[in-house]
């Protein structure tokens, strides 16, 4: 079996393998149905009415679409299928043997199922799925952590006092992560293990990868932080150490000065009443 690591699935992979083997195919392609005003982001999968591979279509137009069933990315070959797939040499699954078990005719089926099944190879796609999750709409896919309050689940040992911070779930906070009093955080948000977030900082509607601090009035808002970029839900990044901006976003491992410069201080303040 292969599976792209780039979708977010809920499949049954005993009974994919046994229609598999009930076709006595020797490669399988797992396909999903989608809306047909959605096949152009996608690769389509045409068949006979026996589920034959005849051809595939890539991101069609919606008129030119001969199908509504879509590449998974996710395969399963017999044994045999190196008969096809010459040695020494890189070859492609889609690009080469896929056109070339078609060519010969070899027994190369596609299988509807009917699975959850949400792709996250782009930034909005990630964006969506990690928001679905926390709010319990992906089948069999659990919170992570304990639920201490209504829709507010943490890892071990998160430091906060939780009077003095305003926390709206669905919010997920990772192991020993640090929340300063005054800070606000609105879900659906996910915040990693071992983050730092500041004082009078909020996170609305955002995610925060592991290590990440958060200076104090920071306001995060509709963003993905992780190492030293700051993302927008549609993809575009801020490399903050290049924009002389890590003292306000950076790795908790990271020492930071004792006294930060006169600067510094002045634009925080600036962003603590921005945040009010």
């Amino acid at each position: 079996m292969v599976l792209c690591g780039d979708a977010l699935i809920d499949l049954d992979l005993t009974e994919a393998v046994r229609q598999h083997r009930e076709k006595g195919a020797i490669a399988t392609v797992v396909t999903k149905t989608v809306p047909r005003e959605e096949v152009s982001s996608y690769g389509v999968v045409v068949t006979d009415e026996q589920g034959r591979i005849k051809a595939f279509q890539e991101k069609p137009s919606v008129a030119e679409a001969l199908s509504t069933n879509i590449n998974t990315g996710i395969y399963i070959f017999e044994p045999e299928i190196f008969k096809y797939i010459p040695s020494g040499v890189e070859y492609d699954i889609g690009g080469q043997l896929f056109p070339k078990l078609v060519k010969e005719g070899a027994p190369f089926y596609a299988m509807a199922m009917n699975f959850e099944w949400v792709d996250i190879g782009k930034v909005p796609d990630y964006w969506q799925a990690i928001r679905d999750v926390l709010r319990g709409k992906i089948k069999n896919v659990q919170i992570p952590g304990q639920e201490v309050a209504p829709g507010i689940y943490t890892g071990l040992n998160v430091a906060v006092n939780w009077d003095k911070v305003d926390i709206r779930g669905p919010v997920y906070i990772g192991g020993m992560t640090r929340i300063e009093d005054g800070a606000t955080i609105i879900g659906p948000a996910m915040i990693g293990p071992s983050c730092h977030i500041c004082s009078n900082a909020t996170v609305d509607n955002s995610v925060i990868f592991e290590y990440s601090r958060l200076g104090p009035g920071v306001r995060l808002v509709d963003k993905l932080v992780y190492g030293r970029y700051c993302v927008d839900k549609t993809g575009a990044a801020i490399d903050v150490q290049a924009a002389a901006l890590d003292w306000l976003i950076t790795d908790t491992r990271q020492i930071m000065p004792a006294n930060p410069p006169e600067e510094h201080r002045a634009i925080v303040e600036l962003l603590s009443i921005d945040s009010k």
